[in-house]
């Protein structure tokens, strides 16, 4: 049975997010999470997606969603960020059907100072649920890491009771992803505070499951945003597994992955550890900082190959007259982007074992 005889094409919320997950933890794989900063950046996630006959994330920041609207725009309250983020969502879903494959909308780290963006995207869930019987995300994601164990997950609660009537995802970070990302910055914390205890995991479970089971956990398990040179960075995803024993275990189930894990800052994993965390329950994982990377690659190697014909308007090595308005036109170069984007994700998908599974 392929996904896409469990859930439909386009934007999923609710009963089909659940179903998404739990086809993932049946066939071992993720799926990533791209962040997107404009059209171009969504239309080649799709793209990667379809091409790759994958479901896909599309989630947008807070910073990349005040991009989104324009820079123009005053941030103030959180105003730009809250339009970028809705304008994204609904770009997302006006077009994601017409790629084939399922999608799900998603909101990155939102740190307790960003909590205005936050109830900014759910006002915008509610008033979509109100009209159409499902939100205008699919999930969204809080990052309260700097705040105590006990606030964080107080805090979290709190939104997921007001989410979970609409079907709306809730993604928590609990531990500690080090790096810096959108207005979190673990840059100089411990390195023992990089490992999430299982105790931890089996409270925010407990609790959170008395008001939905749509709820995924970002534990940290030495994981650092940003790229990084191999053996730099100490990640065990096994401790994954040991998590889920202990959930397990205290549940007396026979579901050997009862928690739906979510792996932050993976960019310069190698393939076994990726592999060790599908295999205890990973279903999203974030790609962010390669999938720029490979933005700006496509076109500095676009500029390269075409530099002679890139230097006026008239005038290249065919002769003095000759224009130049094909090599110049936004469309060429912004597809340069795109398509080195599309082999990025395409990689990604192939990486966890996320590939011709509708």
């Amino acid at each position: 049975m392929g996904l896409l005889d469990v859930v439909p094409t386009g934007v999923l919320t609710g009963d089909n997010v659940r179903k998404l997950l739990n086809y993932a933890h049946e066939n071992k794989f993720a799926i990533p999470a791209i962040n997107c900063t404009s059209t171009s950046t969504v239309n080649a996630a799709l793209e990667a997606a379809k091409k790759n006959q994958s479901p896909i994330i599309i989630q947008f920041s807070n910073g990349g969603s005040a991009f989104f609207a324009g820079k123009a725009i005053d941030n103030k309250n959180q105003e730009a960020s809250i339009l970028g983020a809705v304008a994204g969502a609904q770009y997302v879903r006006a077009v994601a059907k017409a790629y084939g494959v399922p999608v799900l909308v998603h909101s990155d780290h939102c740190a307790k100072k960003l909590l205005p963006w936050f109830d900014g995207m759910l006002d915008a869930d509610e008033k979509y649920f109100k009209a159409h019987g499902e939100p205008l995300f699919s999930s969204h994601m809080l990052d309260l890491s700097e705040e105590p164990v006990e606030e964080n997950i107080e805090t979290c609660l709190k939104y997921l009771q007001r989410m979970a009537p609409m079907g709306c995802l809730l993604e928590m970070e609990i531990g500690i992803t080090g790096g810096e990302e959108d207005g979190v910055d673990n840059t100089s914390v411990d390195n023992a505070s990089l490992y999430t205890q299982p105790e931890d995991i089996w409270e925010i479970y407990s609790r959170f499951s008395k008001v939905t089971d749509l709820f995924s956990i970002a534990a940290a398990f030495g994981n650092v945003h940003g790229v990084y040179a191999p053996g730099n960075v100490k990640l065990h995803p096994e401790l994954l597994g040991k998590h889920q024993a202990y959930v397990q275990e205290k549940l007396k189930t026979d579901d050997n992955k009862p928690v739906y894990f979510v792996f932050h800052g993976g960019s310069g994993s190698s393939r076994q550890e990726i592999d060790t965390a599908l295999k205890h329950g990973v279903v999203k994982m974030n790609v962010d900082t390669d999938t720029q990377w490979a933005y700006w690659k496509g076109l500095k190697d676009f500029y390269e190959k075409n530099k002679d014909y890139l230097q006026s308007q008239v005038g290249n090595p065919e002769g003095p007259n000759k224009p130049n308005k094909k090599y110049y036109d936004p469309r060429v170069f912004i597809r340069a982007s795109e398509q080195a984007m599309i082999d990025r994700i395409v990689d990604a998908l192939d990486w966890l074992n996320n590939k011709n599974v509708l």
